[in-house]
């Protein structure tokens, strides 16, 4: 499959067609048909509120905890839905019970409000965020781990990871880390914001004690539709943000992990109910191929903007390290003229400076076509020191 793929891509209500969108990455973007169904769940909680939310809506978001649960690989019952990752990680940080000197180990690529999630909360316990350095460039996964193994220490209680990374856009070995880790009898709490509907994704494979995902992102379900998976015996310890009607409600055939977080008050769910009909559309229109195609895409922007700016990837060329998003490194002379990317070039893309590193993060979804990239290469090219 090449790309374009007109007939997906006519498929998203993307209006400004003056505008090359390259960020899918940050807030994601909804297909009509799976748009159409979050309206539908809207309406038909309208028409009948208290039918809807008092007699409908365990049920209801059972069954999309049920699909989504077989998308990832894991149970259902493993499962609950947060507004995104930053809300079920906090759930998990505010859980966990940390003695005064005990470590939680992260790392300098991590998102930064997951990062002040986990300083917030040692802080106020007495422990300590440890942010160890990863080296950069990458060449090998094994270095990833061993860096982070060397700053386990006696007190570590906690490895924080994520697998896709926000500002490098790398793909983690998660699944090493854990494995390693439970080994050692760490707890591991693995961000997935940017990796379910990106990358093909078997939760119960990586094995982690606690995984948050986005759906709003590469899912492409609605916005405001994340999900957090906890190994059974850790769902017993996590305690809801909002203490509600469901807490120590015990529904008949429900189960107080699952309670404590599906009514935190009146709420519209239309989000999370959307969800099968994200992955559905998925489904019907062959992803992994969709995936292909848009990393080839990538790997040609990849390539063209090294050639011009004369910097080394900060990865291998691999499926492995990246999906359909990477960051591309800049030089600095061009960050005075970032700015014109969007109002003179008609760009829209994150650019930002991380580790003193320059990047700009290229997000290729199945809208997205060769003319897209060629705007973008034209407009590094143009304010490139020798164009400037």
């Amino acid at each position: 499959m090449k790309l374009p793929l007109p007939a997906i891509a006519a498929h998203w209500n993307l209006l400004r067609r003056d505008i090359t969108f390259l960020n899918h990455g940050s807030f994601g973007a909804c297909p009509q048909p799976v748009f159409e169904t979050y309206q539908r769940w809207q309406r038909e909680l309208e028409m009948q509120p208290v039918e809807f939310i008092a007699r409908r809506q365990n049920g209801l978001l059972a069954e999309a905890r049920m699909a989504l649960g077989a998308y990832l690989g894991v149970a259902g019952d493993d499962l609950i839905f947060a507004p995104n990752v930053t809300h079920a990680l906090n759930i998990v940080a505010h859980s966990l019970r940390l003695e005064p000197g005990d470590e939680v180990l992260g790392n300098d690529h991590e998102y930064g409000a997951i990062e002040r999630v986990w300083r917030y909360h040692t802080e106020r316990q007495g422990a300590h965020y440890v942010n160890c350095q990863l080296p950069l460039p990458l060449h090998d996964p094994q270095q990833i781990v061993d860096t982070l193994w060397a700053h386990v220490t006696p007190r570590t209680r906690v490895i924080a990871v994520s697998h896709i990374t926000s500002p490098t856009a790398l793909i983690f070995p998660v699944t090493e880390i854990c494995r390693r880790a439970r080994a050692a009898g760490i707890i591991t709490v693995v961000d997935g914001a940017h990796a379910p509907g990106q990358i093909a994704l078997d939760a119960a494979a990586i094995d982690a004690d606690f995984y948050g995902g986005n759906c709003h992102k590469w899912l492409c379900a609605p916005k405001s539709a994340g999900f957090l998976y906890a190994r059974p015996e850790h769902q017993a310890a996590l305690e809801p943000l909002v203490v509600s009607w469901g807490w120590r409600a015990r529904v008949p055939g429900g189960a107080l992990f699952r309670e404590h977080f599906d009514y935190t008050g009146t709420s519209d769910v239309a989000a999370y109910l959307s969800v099968p009909a994200a992955i559905a559309f998925q489904h019907e229109h062959d992803w992994p191929a969709v995936r292909a195609a848009c990393h080839a895409l990538l790997r040609d922007a990849r390539g063209r903007v090294a050639a011009l700016t004369g910097l080394p990837p900060i990865c291998p060329d691999d499926a492995a390290w990246f999906g359909q998003v990477a960051a591309l490194p800049l030089p600095a002379a061009v960050e005075p003229h970032l700015a014109r990317l969007c109002p003179e070039f008609g760009i829209e893309i994150p650019t930002y400076r991380w580790n003193e590193h320059l990047f700009a993060r290229v997000s290729i979804q199945a809208y997205n076509t060769p003319a897209d990239v060629d705007r973008l290469v034209a407009a590094v090219a143009q304010m490139m020191p020798q164009a400037v």
